[in-house]
């Protein structure tokens, strides 16, 4: 059964974390790399924010009945197969799946300018993802 509560708390903290992405957004690319802890802040809050939709992504599957998905990139496709992802949110969110896994494994040293641009990804794309679980949401009556 989908936990409503859980869904709208993890909702609100992306929603909390967004607002600073929103503002490390706006900055451009020479601000932004002029900065070490703007870097190391959007990071974190990329983090924070992608492995948040993650387990939501995950909550709403496995509680539809589906089984879990293999991976996190998955996990987005499959939220468009259940018909709450159009096919265009899903194309550019999926991708930061990607993202969250090389900054918390640190696979590579990540380019600064790369945060950049995962930041204007991200203040396009996530106000787009949460409105479409909150529209899932109420369609179920929750």
């Amino acid at each position: 059964m989908i936990d409503p509560t859980l869904i709208i708390r993890k909702i609100n903290l992306i929603s909390q974390d967004f607002k600073e992405i929103a503002e490390l957004s706006r900055k451009s690319l020479q601000e932004f790399l002029a900065s070490r802890v703007d870097e190391v802040l959007a990071e974190r809050y990329l983090e924070r924010m992608i492995g948040r939709m993650i387990d939501i992504n995950y909550h709403l599957i496995t509680e539809s009945g589906s089984p879990p998905p293999p991976d996190y990139y998955q996990s987005f496709l499959q939220l468009e197969r259940l018909g709450i992802l159009p096919h265009d949110v899903t194309q550019t969110i999926a991708a930061s799946a990607g993202l969250r896994n090389r900054i918390v494994h640190e696979y590579d040293e990540i380019d600064p300018a790369r945060i950049h641009e995962a930041l204007q990804t991200a203040a396009r794309d996530v106000p787009q993802y949460l409105t479409h679980v909150h529209e899932y949401m109420e369609r179920l009556g929750h």
